[in-house]
């Protein structure tokens, strides 16, 4: 996934609420719109390094959108996407390239089901349907990433609703995008929502697919790349 519009380097400033940062852009500080409501306080430090999408519409009150940053830990700098828009159009994108269930497959957006709705369904050419939830991860310690970064009862939510369809014969996958690359592996967040990881593992017990691919970031792109582990224990 390429963005279309300018990209721009800019140092982070503050973030006065989840929509709003401010960030210096050449010599001007500028108010900026954050594409992630998440708390991100390990990624928003004051003075790292952000990259920002300029739009070009003369009627909104940002001028830019605040995509990416970069998290320096010691002598190694990462570079994560934390647009929370993105994961679903690499998501998307990868499976109308034929992965996971291949070329003929029709998919579709925003499906409900229940009283859920899911990022995605998908018909196999057998008329097998399956429904897909996609979680992007931004949260990393040590090499290890983690989701969510702070409770979410939609995410449990949609967990149960996909056990629910496993149950009744549909496929059920819950694939969590890494927005980073270089993770070794991915576990739930057991310390922020304990119920997120029980509800995963329960998930994974009664057959729905937990899948986990890490992502090639630049200030520009996010593309899926490749699978890591999901440890649930």
């Amino acid at each position: 996934m390429k963005y279309r519009g300018n990209i721009v380097e800019g140092t982070f400033l503050s973030r006065p609420n989840r929509f709003i940062a401010f960030v210096k852009i050449g010599d001007k500080e500028e108010k900026c719109h954050v594409k992630n409501t998440g708390r991100c306080k390990e990624l928003l430090v004051p003075g790292c390094r952000v990259y920002l999408e300029e739009s070009d519409n003369p009627n909104r009150s940002t001028r830019f959108d605040l995509i990416a940053t970069e998290k320096k830990e010691g002598d190694r700098i990462l570079l994560i996407n934390m647009d929370s828009q993105a994961p679903n159009r690499v998501v998307e994108e990868w499976l109308e390239k034929g992965e996971l269930f291949g070329k003929k497959a029709a998919i579709k957006r925003e499906v409900c089901f229940g009283e859920s709705r899911f990022d995605f369904s998908i018909t196999e050419e057998d008329g097998r349907v399956s429904f897909l939830e996609v979680k992007g991860c931004t949260l990393e310690k040590d090499g290890v990433v983690m989701f969510p970064d702070a409770p979410t009862e939609r995410g449990v939510k949609h967990i149960r609703e996909l056990i629910k369809a496993k149950e009744e014969g549909y496929g059920a996958y819950i694939l969590i995008l890494v927005q980073m690359k270089g993770a070794k592996y991915f576990i739930p967040n057991w310390d922020t929502h304990p119920e997120f990881g029980e509800a995963l593992r329960d998930a994974k017990d009664k057959g729905v697919v937990i899948l986990s691919y890490d992502s090639v970031v630049t200030p520009s792109s996010l593309t899926l790349s490749e699978a890591i582990p999901v440890v649930l224990t």
